[in-house]
């Protein structure tokens, strides 16, 4: 059984994510920042918010399929 913070952070995790995946950048940093609001410290909402906002100042090509390339190590 998971506690009621995990399942809220997880909704907002996966509204941020259909949300990173439709390029809906606004609606994706919205939902990560209250996954973050409730803990801090999760990698993968830091990362995908920091994704979003990399994407909403400079968007993926046309035929960007949602994979993200890692350009360093």
């Amino acid at each position: 059984m998971i506690s009621k913070e995990m399942e809220e952070l997880l909704k907002f995790y996966n509204v941020g994510l259909t949300a990173y995946k439709q390029r809906k950048w606004d609606e994706a940093i919205q939902a990560f920042e209250k996954a973050l609001a409730i803990k801090p410290g999760d990698g993968p909402s830091a990362e995908y918010l920091r994704r979003s906002r990399a994407f909403k100042k400079e968007p993926p090509s046309p035929d960007w399929d949602g994979v993200y390339v890692m350009t360093t190590k």
